[in-house]
């Protein structure tokens, strides 16, 4: 049974032929995480995506890249943030959380911005290089997750050059399904604790084509995305 804290690992593509191997796919699940609690996961949207067998890869690349979603919230300064134009041609790492998530989410941002520190401070790659990454967290629960409690979150729980957004929920919900992303409303447990369920997963996207084409799961640690940045910032598949 899957554990539903945990976001789903895509299912490894059964062995095929030569003949079948580059036209078929295997249908990734993206489980929605309940971000420390015991609740079922909802509705999986799905990805399509070929998985070498035996691949140990924190990274996977997918057949049918995302299209960036072509949403328009507000950041933390309060201002109109349009994700598709700000982020055209750099390279992007987008990730949908709240700030009251317990584990998952401050872990992501975590290890995202640990990895950045150490490929600065090993100077792997020229600060200007590093710079050029956008990293995007858009809040699955706007209303307690304005604008200014994301600016507070951010810096401590990733970095402060990481770029927190805010606005209407639906907008939110309807953006993230277009990357296979599944978001349900935020809701109260059986202790009254606000919970929300959402897809875990951070889908890098490239600065060649703005397309989404690489996905990473909850459980990718600090020096997978220290060993696969450098790629995706140039764009190339790690």
């Amino acid at each position: 049974m899957l554990n539903p804290n945990r976001a789903a690992r895509p299912r490894r593509a059964a062995r095929r032929t030569p003949l079948f191997a580059a036209a078929l796919v295997t249908a990734a699940a993206l489980a929605l995480s309940a971000c420390g609690t015991g609740s079922a996961p909802g509705d999986q949207p799905v990805a399509d995506v070929s998985v070498a067998a035996g691949s140990t890869k924190a990274a996977t690349v997918l057949d049918r890249p995302f299209t960036k979603p072509g949403l328009v919230l507000t950041d933390t300064t309060g201002k109109p943030f349009d994700l598709r134009e700000r982020t055209k041609g750099k390279p992007t790492l987008i990730y949908f959380g709240y700030t009251h998530c317990p584990d998952v989410c401050p872990l992501t941002m975590s290890n995202i911005s640990t990895a950045l520190r150490d490929l600065s401070d090993s100077k792997k790659l020229p600060q200007e290089e590093l710079d050029k990454l956008q990293v995007v967290f858009i809040t699955t629960d706007p209303e307690r997750d304005t604008p200014e409690e994301l600016g507070k979150w951010l810096p401590s729980a990733g970095d402060p050059s990481f770029i927190g957004l805010s606005g209407d929920f639906s907008a939110i919900q309807a953006g993230a399904k277009t990357m296979g992303i599944g978001i349900d409303p935020p809701t109260k447990d059986e202790d009254g604790k606000v919970v929300s369920m959402h897809g875990a997963q951070v889908i890098a996207f490239s600065p060649k084509t703005d397309q989404g084409y690489v996905l990473y799961g909850d459980d990718t640690t600090v020096e997978d995305y220290t060993n696969d940045l450098p790629k995706l910032i140039r764009g190339e598949n790690p």
